[in-house]
C-alpha cells in the first residue's frame, strides 16, 4: 500500500504525518534536516507515493535534498495549502503536517515550480551584491552630509578610499587642527 506524508517545516523541527488508506499510520517530530527526514521516512514509509510540504524560507534546499534522495518531494504553494489547513480545530504543527497529508493523499494541491540550485545561488550573489552597492553608497551619503557640518565639501567619487577624499580639505578645517 502506499502512504502519503505531509511535512511541516521549521528552523529547529519538521512535524511528520504519515497516511495510509485514509488513515493516519504516524505522527512525529524530526530534526530539520532533509538527511534526517529521509531515514525517517525510509523506515516509517517504504512505500511514498507523495510527500508535501509548503512553501518556505527552507523549501528549496528540502525540495532538490529529498528529490536527491530519491523521495517524490512536492512543494506547494503555502497561500493554497492554508486556506485548507484554516479548517483543522486547533493550529498546531502536528496538525499542519496532517492536513498537508491529507492534501497529498487526495491531490487537492498546487505544486509550485522549484526553481534549480545554481539559479538560486546566481540569484543570491546577485542579491547579495546589490545590498552591498546600496549600503556602499548610503554610508558614503551620510558621511558627506556629517561632513558637511564641518565645513567638509566632499566630491562624490565612489570608490576612492576616505582619505583620498578627506585630505584636499582636511588641513584648512580648523576644528580638525591639533
Amino acid at each position: 500500500m502506499t502512504e502519503y506524508i505531509g511535512l511541516d517545516v521549521s528552523m529547529k523541527e519538521t512535524a511528520i504525518s504519515i497516511r495510509r488508506a485514509g488513515r493516519r499510520i504516524w505522527r512525529g517530530k524530526c530534526a530539520s534536516d532533509p538527511a534526517a527526514i529521509a531515514e525517517l521516512i525510509r523506515t516509517r514509509a517504504p512505500n511514498a507515493e507523495r510527500l508535501v510540504f509548503e512553501t518556505g524560507p527552507l523549501s528549496v534546499w528540502f525540495y532538490h535534498a529529498l528529490r536527491a534522495e530519491g523521495l517524490p518531494a512536492i512543494c506547494v504553494d503555502a497561500r493554497h495549502a492554508k486556506a485548507a489547513l484554516d479548517m483543522a480545530a486547533n493550529k498546531t504543527d502536528a496538525n499542519d503536517a496532517d492536513g498537508l497529508a491529507h492534501l497529498a493523499e487526495v491531490g487537492f494541491f498546487r505544486e509550485v515550480r522549484v526553481k534549480a540550485f545554481d539559479s538560486m545561488l546566481s540569484r543570491t550573489l546577485v542579491a547579495a551584491r546589490t545590498k552591498l552597492m546600496r549600503t556602499t553608497l548610503d554610508v558614503a551619503n551620510q558621511i558627506r552630509g556629517l561632513m558637511k557640518t564641518f565645513g567638509l565639501i566632499v566630491s562624490c567619487s565612489m570608490g576612492a578610499s576616505l582619505r583620498c577624499i578627506f585630505a584636499p580639505s582636511w588641513p584648512t578645517t580648523p576644528a580638525f587642527r591639533g
